[in-house]
């Protein structure tokens, strides 16, 4: 098994964080262990069984709209065998990903007293999801982030910068998650900007570093049509719908609400009195009105 338990904690000794703070990568392990003794080609009934059941709790987190199964993992493991071949070779950059973390955590810790440290888990999905949180903390799929070549050209690096986008995830507010149902293209775009500024703060960039290359010549008028659409509940045309390509990007929702976040941050005189107001998002327009963002800035 590869790494140590972590006792979730809080910043409140920033000191102890180099040594509390655990990334799991045991999963990964597992995974191609049953991958190498199967050839490739696991079976439905051995990923269930000692890959999900006998996992960490991080992957059984993932099993809802993610793994789902056995069954489902195996299939898709059959079905895209070059894409669980290629996320093999990205473990290799797994032990100088847990070295830059830690400086990471410190920087948070310094940045936000609430912040609180559970560990990252780096497991192998079902090849429709980099990153997300449960309760067990930071969920990474890593045959995802492997591919995801558009992101940092260094894998080390992407998995960094992933891993601090998830972390400003952590560090919401809980009222957030509780109320999803309600959201709309402003609050979300907020939620995703939000966690990008805190990635940038503690790794020293966001996560979808693509975007800002990508918008280039054109942040006007994505800022004008967000703008126009920034009430819609129907956040489809600006979140989640994949990332699109250079001439029509997607997920737009992390630039515009990065930008804005960082306008917000940027203007306040009170970093971590700024910072708690964004992670607590209680009054997204208000934000918005406060950053003094506008289209085109």
């Amino acid at each position: 098994m590869i790494g140590a338990v972590l006792m979730m904690t809080t910043a409140a000794a920033p000191a102890d964080i180099q040594r509390t703070v655990e990334v799991r990568t045991s999963d990964v392990a597992t995974f191609y262990r049953i991958y190498d003794a199967a050839n490739g080609k696991p079976s439905a009934d051995l990923l269930q069984r000692e890959y999900i059941d006998e996992g960490t709790d991080g992957v059984r987190q993932f099993v809802p709209y993610r793994i789902i199964s056995g069954e489902a993992l195996a299939k898709e493991v059959g079905n895209n065998g070059s894409t669980y071949r290629q996320a093999r070779s990205c473990m290799e950059a797994l032990p100088a990903v847990k070295v830059k973390l830690q400086g990471a955590f410190q920087r948070l810790a310094d940045l936000d007293p609430q912040a609180t440290f559970p560990p990252v888990t780096i497991l192998v999905g079902r090849n429709n999801s980099g990153g997300t949180t449960g309760k067990s903390g930071v969920l990474i799929g890593l045959e995802v982030a492997c591919r995801s070549s558009w992101l940092q050209p260094d894998l080390a690096d992407r998995l960094y910068h992933l891993i601090a986008h998830e972390y400003g995830h952590v560090e919401q507010s809980v009222a957030l998650e509780e109320d999803s149902d309600n959201t709309t293209v402003l609050k979300q775009s907020l939620i995703e900007g939000v966690a990008e500024l805190v990635a940038e703060l503690i790794s020293g960039q966001v996560s979808n570093i693509h975007l800002q290359t990508w918008t280039e010549g054109h942040s006007n008028d994505i800022g004008q049509r967000f703008l126009a659409e920034a009430d819609n509940t129907d956040i489809s045309d600006w979140l989640y719908s994949g990332v699109g390509t250079p001439e029509k990007p997607g997920d737009l929702g992390y630039w515009v609400g990065y930008r804005i976040a960082k306008a917000y941050y940027d203007k306040a005189t009170d970093k971590r009195v700024a910072l708690r107001n964004l992670l607590d998002l209680e009054d997204p327009k208000a934000i918005l009105g406060d950053s003094g963002w506008q289209p085109g800035s």
